[in-house]
Formats: C-alpha cells, sequence, structure tokens
C-alpha cells in the first residue's frame, strides 16, 4: 500500500501506523490537530509511560544535576566568579544546540518507514499534536541519553576543571527552553518580551514551519537566516 493510500487510525496507536504514510507523511505531520488530547502512541502501557511527561518534572529532575556538576568544577578549584560566568556561557551555548537540533533534526524531511517514525517520536507528533501538555517537555529517560552524550562530548572540547560547570551550564540552559516551550504554548503571557517568544514560536507552527526555529531566543534564526518575515513585511512586497 503506498502513502497516498494509507490512513492512520486515531484511535489505535500511531507511532507503528505513521512510517506508512511514506512520501505524504510531512503533509500529514504538519497538519496540526487541535485538541489537547493526548493521542495514545503505543499498546505497550509501559511504552506509553516513558512518553508522557508533566512539565515540572524537568526542573524537578534535572535543576539538582546541574547545579552539582556546577558545584564540582568549584570544588575542583575555579573561582567562585568563574563559575558563574561560565555557567552563563554554558547556558548560552545550549541555545546554540538548541536552534541546530531543532533546524536540523526536529525538522527532516523524512518519507521513509523508520525515518517518518523516528521523526514522529522525536518532533512530528509536537507539530501534529501542539496542544498536547504531556509530550511538549523532554522525557527524563530521553534527556539522560542526550545528557550522557553531550557530558562525553565536553570531556573531550573542554580541560578537566571546566568540564563539570559548562555542562551544568547548559542543563540550566535546557531547563530554560523546556519550560519556555511548555509556556508559549501553555501559559498565556503579560510579559512583552515572552508574548513576542509566544507569537514567534506559534508563527513557526502554524504559518511558516521551515523558520523561526529559536525557543528561548530569536539570535541563531538572525545570524543563520532562518528569521521568518513579518505578515507586514510580505504584504509589503
Amino acid at each position: 500500500m503506498s502513502g497516498k493510500e494509507f490512513t492512520v487510525d486515531l484511535n489505535k496507536p500511531l507511532v507503528f501506523q505513521v512510517g506508512h504514510l511514506g512520501e505524504t507523511y510531512q503533509d500529514w505531520v504538519h497538519t496540526p490537530i487541535m485538541t489537547e488530547e493526548s493521542p495514545r502512541f503505543f499498546k505497550s502501557d509501559f511504552m506509553e509511560m516513558l512518553t508522557r511527561t508533566v512539565w515540572w518534572v524537568v526542573p524537578i529532575v534535572w535543576l539538582p544535576v546541574a547545579f552539582y556538576f556546577i558545584k564540582m568544577s568549584h570544588t575542583m578549584g575555579l573561582p567562585l566568579p568563574l563559575v558563574a560566568i561560565l555557567s552563563v556561557i554554558g547556558a548560552f551555548v545550549w541555545t546554540f544546540l538548541e536552534y541546530c537540533f531543532h533546524r536540523f533534526l526536529f525538522h527532516l524531511d523524512t518519507n521513509s518507514y523508520w525515518g517518518n517514525t523516528f521523526h514522529y517520536l522525536i518532533h512530528g507528533c509536537h507539530h501534529k499534536h501542539p496542544n498536547d501538555g504531556l509530550r511538549l517537555v523532554i522525557p527524563p529517560a530521553e534527556a539522560a541519553i542526550l545528557a550522557v552524550m553531550f557530558w562525553n562530548l565536553y570531556g573531550i572540547l573542554f580541560p578537566l576543571s571546566i568540564r563539570p560547570v559548562m555542562f551544568g551550564g547548559g542543563l540550566i540552559g535546557y531547563v530554560l527552553y523546556d519550560m519556555i516551550h511548555y509556556y508559549v504554548h501553555h501559559g498565556q503571557p503579560t510579559k512583552p518580551s515572552i508574548k513576542t517568544l509566544k507569537k514567534y514560536h506559534l508563527n513557526h507552527h502554524f504559518r511558516i514551519q521551515n523558520k523561526g526555529f529559536g525557543i528561548t531566543t530569536t539570535l541563531w534564526d538572525k545570524v543563520f537566516g532562518t528569521l521568518p518575515k513579518t505578515k507586514a513585511a510580505e504584504k509589503s512586497r
């Protein structure tokens, strides 16, 4: 059966269905379903549990880990002012990683069975069901795998005493990313800067999905030319 002939049954577990969409997957996954219902992903209750995460789990799990690693660098001899500066730098580095993940991994153009399945699991589900509050932040098990990867990478990039604080600062950046991402979807911000981020991100979801990849900042979209034009600028052309 070709992708054009396959229809996803929303009443059945979705993950192992979407791969059958083939070349029609991209159109399907970027046509959102605007309900707050959390769809079933897997038949297994255990697997299903691993895909659902309430937002407050992220700071509870990862902030203590972040401060542990930051303190480790101080224990290894780095003065507190330098630790504070490197923590901020680590969080700033995260904003670049966040942009790269979102642009180059989360928006892969897939059409194979396993490519579609992988994409749906890591990000496609969020575009298909943008109001699903239980699949908006990264599950701890998935985040832990990424954390181990970055800890090992930072071991190559940084000296022994600087590695922990850069890693810890990055974790703080990640927590801010997930909290801001959740809030721009489900919160009603009154602060102008957060209202702007909300408008910016919803524009990515519902208007121009191949631009506007930043969540915590628009900086890297400006640097790499993926800043979407405003409606006013488009009308003036």
